[in-house]
């Protein structure tokens, strides 16, 4: 019975954490590659296959990483575009460290090429800040935070390294506003699972 805004988007960022953080755990439990794994369910997909399988190549999937490192990928469709990312973390300091994350978009055709890499950019920033710190409590019918002291953001210290890749396509013009954020805190999550073997199921995200 709260009163809710505007959120960048909106419910997708919701169900792309439970899917593609589901998808992940039945890679494991099928004791496939999540890669490959998400592929096989994908021959009917083709633009989800293409942006999986660039953010893959261009992330170095499956090369060795070292101690407490880890990759985690996702890829969902939502306003008119498909994204897939992969992000690499490191958890060796008992906390979630997001180092790299390598971005595959399918817009459909690129208008303004710049744009769509600075969309993502600014998505990834946006999604990561609330996949690793955002929280809103209520007690007694009311918000508790109330200023960056209690409701921290991502700092620039925090911001990973960010690549982007944008699919050429002869479709029409998608969004590429919204369809960035989804992907980041599934992506996090799975590499966290990766990297320390932690399956996290809640936002924001919180080593044990």
């Amino acid at each position: 019975a709260l009163p809710t805004g505007a959120w960048r988007s909106v419910g997708a960022s919701n169900n792309a954490f439970a899917v593609e953080c589901f998808v992940d755990e039945l890679a494991v439990a099928a004791r496939r590659d999540p890669v490959d794994y998400r592929l096989s369910l994908l021959e009917d997909a083709p633009r989800h296959r293409a942006a999986l399988q660039l953010a893959a190549a261009k992330a170095g999937w499956g090369t060795p990483l070292g101690a407490g490192r880890g990759r985690g990928v996702a890829v969902y469709q939502s306003f008119g575009g498909v994204v897939a990312q992969v992000a690499e973390v490191d958890t060796t300091g008992g906390s979630i460290r997001v180092l790299r994350v390598t971005c595959a978009i399918d817009c459909g055709l690129a208008v303004l090429p710049d744009a769509v890499c600075a969309q993502m950019e600014g998505a990834i920033a946006f999604g990561l800040s609330a996949a690793l710190h955002e929280t809103i409590r209520v007690e007694a019918g009311r918000v508790v935070q109330a200023s960056f002291r209690d409701y921290p953001l991502l700092t620039l210290p925090e911001m990973p390294q960010v690549e982007v890749y944008i699919l050429p396509s002869t479709a029409p013009p998608g969004g590429v506003g919204e369809p960035g954020v989804p992907v980041i805190a599934p992506a996090v999550a799975n590499a966290v699972f990766a990297a320390c073997g932690q399956r996290l199921r809640r936002l924001p995200l919180r080593l044990a």
